[in-house]
């Protein structure tokens, strides 16, 4: 059973504060700021459960004292009370499950329309501006790396950094293929049309964590920065494709005014790629990879979002759904992500119990 170790939390959050009073502390000033915004995150942690149980005690303190004074008009403010507090158990329940390795990192999303032309293309749009708003709700910051748009509306393919605690351990539920039904705006005969949608997610990861990548075999294109539309961004060269010829992939950014910043951004793309295929294919190098592995293929969505005849998103994982559709797609996305986080919890706790038995 997951459970809150205070006593490790502290244990941590103590020995991190030490190592930021030694004298070298501040000689690698990007591994300093990692130890402090992890400090940081701790003592909130615990922070948060003194709240939680201090409140707890203050509200069987009130509750005591309406029984005593037999005092009905406590009774408001008692659920009142229990109501915030439930909440905030509720909260910090789910804050238990992102035990992953990156669960707390920054999340790289990519989403690529699929069949479909326009109508698949639209699409993408609008789950890129469902993402965005998503990420405001939770106070991440959402920034574009690179966007190609679509030929007469929406968009071909778009990467989007989310960044913030825990973004990545939320986001990698959306991981997968995303099915769209709705009366299509660009059918002048308004029939009902089904489109794709694929979405990848990835950790942003840390310069520690040790991804070999030959020089030799990666193919550096520069280009011009252009927006949706074709209008451009930057009259120079300074958006880059990096191409890892072994696997295939291809990552690039353009959101910047710099090359240099823009390859920077690139090869944190390729980085996360490369680890997640190595990974998901339990390769022992980046050389045994083999690109065939890396298509896309349509068909196994992991939800449907139904506008037509009815309304509907359903995670066809959990079988969460919810049936009001502009919710949704206004970046209410927290029932389907806590869904998928407590089935996988649970059924990790049933693979362990079956191992045991």
């Amino acid at each position: 059973m997951i459970h809150f170790d205070l006593a490790r939390i502290e244990s941590e959050a103590e020995e991190l504060e030490n190592k930021a009073s030694e004298p070298n502390f501040w000689d690698s000033p990007e591994k300093s700021q990692a130890v402090l915004q992890r400090t940081k995150s701790l003592r909130s942690k615990l922070d948060r459960y003194r709240r939680l149980s201090e409140g707890a005690e203050d509200l069987i303190v009130l509750v005591q004292l309406g029984i005593d004074e037999q005092d009905e008009s406590i009774a408001d403010e008692a659920k009142k009370e229990f109501g915030a507090l439930r909440a905030g158990y509720q909260d910090m329940y789910l804050q238990t499950l992102f035990s992953g390795q990156f669960d707390k990192n920054n999340a790289i999303l990519s989403m690529h329309a699929g069949s479909g032309g326009t109508e698949s293309q639209d699409w993408v749009e609008m789950l890129l501006r469902m993402y965005t708003r998503w990420a405001e709700s939770h106070s991440y910051a959402a920034k574009i790396l690179d966007i190609l748009a679509g030929d007469e509306a929406g968009i071909k393919s778009v990467a989007l950094m989310v960044s913030g605690e825990n973004a990545y351990g939320r986001l990698r539920s959306e991981n997968g293929v995303h099915r769209l039904v709705r009366i299509s705006p660009f059918d002048a005969a308004g029939r009902r049309h089904t489109s794709f949608a694929s979405v990848e997610v990835m950790p942003e990861l840390s310069d520690d964590i040790a991804i070999d990548i030959n020089p030799d075999d990666l193919r550096v294109d520069t280009f011009r920065s252009s927006g949706a539309g074709g209008q451009h961004i930057n009259k120079t060269d300074s958006a880059v494709r990096i191409t890892h010829i072994p696997t295939g992939v291809v990552v690039a950014c353009q959101t910047e005014r710099s090359q240099f910043q823009n390859r920077d951004n690139a090869m944190k793309m390729l980085r996360s790629k490369l680890y997640e295929l190595k990974e998901r294919e339990h390769a022992e190098k980046i050389e045994d990879l083999k690109g065939v592995q890396l298509e896309i293929t349509w068909g196994s969505q992991i939800r449907s979002y139904v506008f037509c005849p009815y309304t509907m998103v359903k995670d066809h994982r959990t079988d969460y759904e919810e049936g009001a559709v502009d919710k949704v797609m206004d970046g209410g996305l927290d029932g389907f992500i806590n869904a998928w986080l407590i089935r996988e919890m649970q059924d990790a706790e049933a693979s362990k119990r079956g191992a045991q038995g």
